[in-house]
């Protein structure tokens, strides 16, 4: 069985060039999704943690690097 990312190639391969260029569009709209999304995760995860970083403990942990 063909792996979900042969079939999508095969898929295109079959597309009229006219549609090229709006596939292409839509894999950057999709990879600028996915990018967003993980800095969107990453700032919610620094305002969750932020308070535990902010304790005389970590302080105390980190004094010695």
């Amino acid at each position: 069985t063909m792996s979900e990312k042969e079939l999508l190639l095969s898929e295109i391969e079959q597309v009229p060039e006219a549609f090229l260029e709006e596939i292409l569009d839509f894999v950057h709209f999709l990879r600028t999704k996915i990018i967003k999304e993980r800095l969107e995760t990453a700032i919610a995860s620094e305002s969750s943690l932020k308070k535990d970083w902010l304790k005389p403990e970590e302080d105390e942990a980190w004094q010695d690097l």
